[in-house]
């Protein structure tokens, strides 16, 4: 037995290889998912490092948890308002899209691989899913965003379509191991799991702000563990009685993040940092579980079912599901692209390797290969496409301010900061004559990168950008009489 303290101190360094090697993701224009797998397998029993790990359930019980934290802190970081205009699109994205991808991918395999269909349709039911996560950590490397509803759009499918494949990968292997399930049949288990995991993610996600709300815990160090607690519950529920689990955690996570719950921001800050700490633990965990000599065996292979997925497969589902969206051509092109394999993937794969599936661990190397390729061809390519088809916008660098509003069960205060446009007619004024309803306060201005506190004959400057505390209804009310227009009086003629 390996002594604790040396497995600590392993584990340890693995981290800190990892966060120090993320810096030159961006540098190299690659997603930091990368990065991660390469420290795990250069660890691993075929690299330097020499760490044997050969467990496919532990794996897969590290990654069932790591998913449920990281899709619930995403929904928690989801604005409403921004996916409501893509609502219809997102879904469509990652149900309609998610199943075309994994049936054309799954026909091209069975056709090249000697797979038989349902082995082939299981394949393709694995990588179905993709990982927009990594697409902005790139974007952002490169100082590059994306214009219109794309952005909101990529964001909820990259957040919702990891239940239909998890879905779709468990009803083909229920048909592989039984030939008397079929395709229809899998259509009662579907309805079931989206029916039950949406009810237990509403369910929850209402229940979780009236718990933070009431509970009034001694000690603020309680309310990360006892929202924690909540967000594991909520996958075992889902779970337990039939339902979608992860698709419980990221409607929960969404309903939350939409509403006033007490230490909001401290909470929102505890789940990205652990989601963080998922993202890497999971990748060290797949990077340490594959052997890459065995992927050689299957370069071949890959490579056509990876072009097949990124230029074919991919790029059909997404003009299928896009069709009356309104979206460009353009556009639609940009959302085919990133399709972005991530953790998720290699996580599914462990499903058929523990299922006893025949040739399961072909499955297993292809899908890590398919990751690696798809990281590495897309995930560097995606500003240059973004700029080729004219829908990348410049990143803004938004202002740290020293100041946090926590909004509570009884108040639902908001610190946002609004910048002065250049027409406006408030330019000149004195704050105390820009007409401010009671209850808004300008505590901070930002005039040319420094920071003051403003007084009432503080006189407002082309340029300034104001961090305004507020109540959320009275914003639209300030952000009326600061982005109104100066409108300059017309000459009138004197007979």
């Amino acid at each position: 037995m390996i002594p604790i303290e040396y497995l600590l101190t392993a584990a340890a360094v693995l981290l800190l290889a990892s966060i120090i090697a993320s810096r030159a993701s961006g540098r190299l224009g690659v997603p930091a998912l990368l990065i991660f797998l390469a420290v795990g397998m250069l660890a691993g029993s075929e690299g330097p490092g020499g760490i044997h790990f050969d467990d496919p359930y532990l794996a897969q019980f590290l990654g069932v948890i790591a998913l449920s934290l990281i899709l619930f802190a995403g929904g928690l970081d989801t604005h409403w308002r921004s996916v409501r205009p893509v609502l219809r699109s997102g879904i469509a994205l990652s149900s309609i899209g998610v199943f075309a991808t994994a049936v054309l991918v799954g026909w091209f395999s069975s056709a090249i691989m000697g797979f038989s269909l349902y082995e082939g349709l299981l394949l393709g039911a694995i990588i179905s899913s993709t990982d927009a996560a990594a697409v902005f950590s790139v974007l952002r490397s490169r100082k590059v965003s994306l214009r219109g509803n794309l952005k909101p759009l990529l964001e909820l499918e990259s957040g919702s379509n990891d239940p239909m494949a998890v879905m779709l990968t468990i009803g083909f292997i229920g048909i592989l191991l039984s030939s008397g399930n079929s395709i229809p049949g899998m259509i009662p288990m579907i309805i079931r799991q989206v029916a039950l995991g949406a009810a237990i993610g509403y369910i929850m996600g209402k229940s979780m702000v009236m718990l933070l709300n009431r509970i009034k815990l001694e000690y603020s160090g309680l309310y990360p563990v006892f929202s924690l607690s909540l967000v594991i519950f909520t996958y075992g529920t889902a779970a337990s009685i039939g339902g979608n689990g992860f698709l419980a955690v990221y409607i929960s996570g969404l309903l939350m993040g939409n509403q006033n719950f007490i230490h909001k921001t401290s909470l929102k800050r505890f789940h990205d940092g652990l989601a963080w700490l998922m993202q890497i633990s999971m990748f060290l965990t797949l990077g340490l579980l594959v052997f890459p000599s065995k992927l050689l065996q299957v370069i071949e292979t890959g490579l056509l079912v990876s072009v097949f997925l990124m230029l074919v497969a991919r790029p059909a589902g997404v003009f299928l599901t896009l069709v009356g969206s309104g979206m460009s051509f353009r556009e639609k092109t940009m959302v085919s692209w990133v399709g972005l394999r991530g953790a998720v993937p290699i996580i599914l794969a462990t499903f058929p390797l523990l299922a006893g599936i025949s040739g399961a661990d072909v499955i297993f190397n292809m899908v890590f290969f398919i990751v690696l390729t798809s990281a590495l061809i897309q995930g560097s390519t995606i500003p240059i496409v973004a700029r080729w088809l004219k829908v990348d916008a410049p990143i803004t660098e938004k202002a740290r301010y020293p100041l946090e509003c926590e909004p509570t069960e009884n108040m639902s205060c908001n610190l946002v900061e609004i910048e002065i446009p250049d027409d406006s007619a408030v330019i000149g004024k004195q704050l105390v004559d820009a007409g401010f309803p009671e209850g808004v306060l300008i505590v901070l201005v930002n005039r040319a990168g420094e920071l003051f506190i403003p007084g009432g004959n503080t006189v407002v400057m082309r340029g300034d950008k104001f961090l305004v505390l507020s109540d959320e209804s009275l914003l639209p009310v300030v952000r009326g009489i600061l982005e109104k227009k100066n409108v300059k009086p017309s000459r009138q003629r004197h007979e």
